[in-house]
């Protein structure tokens, strides 16, 4: 937090165009603003999703911040408004073999966090220039309902899939913000025009959008494949791993098919576009020592699940394939120091062997047809 005294009045309100056009300076696609207010509504419906259980062992989302997020003058006791910002990291789309692991895009470049913090804080300084305000500057491990205010921002609605979604521009954003003690006149949000589509709810292949008891659609975490594979630190249910497929560090499906990204720009920032080895082989990913895995994610957010759950993660993906070829791989890691990376392993190795034996039978009921068959 910044505080300067003796420019102008901290009540003076500076015009939202110049806010808007000083942030698109900053490198953000996205901004707008929302009143530093209580959303009413959106508590009542988060604390609901968090009676109902659905965060999962995201402790830090139910416990005391959770009571932060009621207000962002909790904050920053002198904020007016919420500047809100998006970040665009949608990255071109590259040719996947069947033996790549899969990273969410928005983790293929530099840390987000970092990104978003250095430009929040050269937005407010540039404010600072024009107008002396208090400011914090909040990125998605702020105990701030984000998404909601970036909808009262006029950045987008918040779809089935619970991504903001950009009308224009679709959904592919990191989002930011910067708390003020300026009055800004805030923007309106844009209607739901989700209508009646269902392509995120139907590709999800761990089923985890859901309606609540309100009878709207909601993510259960515990179901998520992005919770099961960089949240959740333990061990992963065993009847969610096949549908997790090759996917290591979060998921994109539900973004993937949504229509409103059909035609959805892609960054040229370079900071999304650095090369940390997004598209590896799995097979090589089995081998990583402790000192490869930070050297090669250490600038990403990939090290969140760490060591061991990344390749707990692997070895899911692996198992998942039902591909013989990753038997030595997950041999080896069955015998890893840790519990946690083994037991993985050793059910990666049972699902191989299960599809091994499938296939032994599609072979012999193949070969008996064969020889039932009557002769022409």
């Amino acid at each position: 937090m910044q505080k300067r005294t003796g420019l102008r009045a901290y009540d003076e309100i500076v015009q939202a165009a110049t806010v808007k056009q000083l942030a698109r300076e900053c490198g953000f696609e996205l901004a707008g603003v929302a009143a530093a207010a209580p959303l009413t509504d959106d508590i009542a419906h988060y604390q609901a999703w968090i009676n109902a259980g659905m965060a999962g062992k995201m402790s830090y989302l139910a416990d005391h911040r959770a009571d932060v997020r009621r207000d962002p003058r909790n904050l920053l006791a002198s904020a007016r408004s919420v500047i809100c910002v998006g970040k665009l990291y949608n990255t071109p789309a590259s040719d996947s073999a069947d033996d790549t692991a899969l990273i969410a895009k928005y983790a293929r470049g530099r840390d987000y966090h970092d990104v978003l913090r250095e430009r929040l804080e050269e937005l407010a300084r540039r404010i600072y220039a024009e107008e002396a305000h208090e400011w914090r500057v909040c990125v998605d491990t702020a105990p701030l309902l984000e998404r909601s205010y970036a909808r009262e921002a006029g950045l987008g609605w918040i779809g089935r899939n619970q991504c903001l979604i950009n009308e224009p521009q679709g959904s592919w954003f990191v989002l930011g913000e910067l708390l003020t003690s300026l009055a800004i006149a805030p923007d309106t949000p844009p209607p739901d025009r989700c209508g009646t589509c269902s392509r995120c709810i139907d590709a999800c292949p761990t089923q985890a959008i859901l309606p609540n008891a309100a009878g709207e659609w909601t993510l259960d975490a515990r179901r998520c494949i992005a919770y099961l594979n960089i949240e959740l630190h333990g061990a992963i249910p065993e009847e969610l791993r096949q549908a997790m497929g090759a996917n290591v560090y979060g998921c994109d499906i539900c973004q993937d098919v949504c229509p409103w990204n059909r035609r959805a720009p892609e960054t040229s920032d370079p900071a999304f576009l650095e090369d940390f080895g997004a598209s590896p082989a799995l097979e090589s990913l089995a081998y990583l020592t402790a000192e490869e895995f930070r050297a090669r994610y250490r600038h990403t957010p990939v090290t969140r699940p760490k060591y061991d759950g990344f390749l707990r993660n692997v070895a899911v993906a692996m198992g998942a394939s039902g591909e013989e070829r990753y038997r030595q791989p997950l041999e080896h890691l069955a015998r890893h120091a840790s519990a946690l990376v083994a037991e993985h392993a050793q059910w990666a190795l049972r699902q191989l062997k299960l599809e091994h034996l499938v296939a032994e039978n599609v072979e012999i009921e193949q070969r008996k047809a064969c020889v039932e068959a009557p002769h022409s």
